[in-house]
């Protein structure tokens, strides 16, 4: 958890220190979620990769296809009042859970940018379905 912890405050720091610019996510649009804690109500901050919508921010908690959602969305479905840093820019958002033909066009156009990770083969079958259907939450 720890190794997890210092690679994310080092992209928190690179996206900080260039306008939102991480050069390891170059073709990946990022932005940082400050959101808190679903039992504890401790602020924390992620870096997501997004992708801007004309009324909000998508962000993906597909958590690299793993078969559990990251902590930040829990943390969001118990607490939907957030922040976001885009660039230099600070915005409140509320998020919600994309759902159906939504989160389908969502990520429709995540795979045409080519900016998701795909399962192979070889790994074993996501046990909620296809991690690539979504489970995004989007920040309005």
């Amino acid at each position: 958890m720890t190794e997890v912890k210092d690679w994310n405050q080092g992209i928190i720091e690179e996206f900080r220190e260039n306008g939102g610019r991480v050069a390891s996510f170059r073709d990946q649009p990022l932005l940082l979620l400050h959101h808190r804690g679903a039992k504890t109500r401790i602020e924390r901050v992620n870096p997501l990769a997004q992708q801007e919508l004309e009324e909000g921010y998508a962000v993906f908690a597909s958590k690299g296809g793993a078969p559990k959602n990251p902590d930040w969305y829990h943390n969001l479905i118990a607490n939907p009042d957030a922040t976001i840093e885009v660039g230099d820019a600070i915005i409140e958002v509320r998020a919600r859970v994309a759902e159906s033909e939504e989160r389908e066009r969502i990520w429709e156009e995540q795979k045409r940018r080519g900016l998701c990770r795909l399962r192979t083969q070889d790994e074993p079958s996501h046990p909620r379905g296809d991690p690539r259907a979504g489970y995004s939450a989007r920040l309005m």
